[in-house]
């Protein structure tokens, strides 16, 4: 199965596409997760990435699609679930590129539609762990431990870009830059919508819904 999740930022898809690629047996790609990697091991993408990271700048759409390019390539990529990659509409063409080229099209595009109220919400209480970027929420999702996460001991944090604010400005960017990405995919006969609202295993049920009509 060869998945792309898209919604918008904290509309659960990154739960949900984690989730999802364990229960099917494929990797889960994450840009972030990409970023990390390649400036860990000091590769050339890696340093081009981190000289953007560093001053909190955004990294160019050429050097993702690079990253994203070359990790589709290899040999377990036969089926993958991407989590909120693209973002923009070239990102799209260069992924409906590099897809065709290794002759894995892409079977689904799904949307996780959640109002922009419903997300700021969302944003107060959650959590992370900066070390195996598990997500918890107190109200929605609690660790079994306050404070800890359950997977690796790692205390959580707050991120600061969870405050209102700034969520709403992540918003405004993402109907502006993202948005057009869903058009992209509609007309292409790939996109689904799911209702993101409610818990996370209601929201997985649906997806997994989704998935078997595909």
């Amino acid at each position: 199965m060869r998945l792309v999740l898209l919604g918008p930022p904290g509309g659960g898809k990154g739960t949900q596409s984690r989730v999802l690629a364990g229960e099917i047996g494929v990797p889960h790609i994450a840009t972030g997760d990409l970023f990390r990697a390649e400036i860990a091991a000091e590769s050339e993408l890696g340093k081009l990435a981190d000289a953007y990271i560093s001053h909190g700048n955004l990294v160019p759409d050429d050097v993702v699609n690079l990253m994203v390019r070359e990790r589709l390539g290899k040999p377990d990529c036969s089926g993958f679930v991407l989590d909120g990659y693209p973002r923009t509409v070239p990102q799209a063409e260069s992924l409906e590129g590099a897809l065709n080229q290794y002759g894995r099209p892409l079977q689904g595009a799904i949307e996780i539609d959640v109002p922009d109220d419903a997300i700021v919400e969302r944003a107060v209480g959650r959590q992370i762990c900066p070390v195996c970027d598990a997500i918890y929420h107190l109200t929605a999702k609690p660790p079994r431990r306050l404070g800890i996460c359950d997977d690796c001991g790692s205390v959580l944090i707050v991120r600061d870009d969870d405050q209102p604010s700034t969520v709403r400005r992540r918003l405004q960017i993402y109907h502006r830059i993202t948005e057009p990405v869903l058009e992209f995919y509609r007309v292409r006969h790939l996109l689904h919508t799911i209702n993101g609202v409610g818990k996370p295993d209601d929201v997985g049920k649906r997806l997994r819904a989704t998935i078997g009509e595909l």
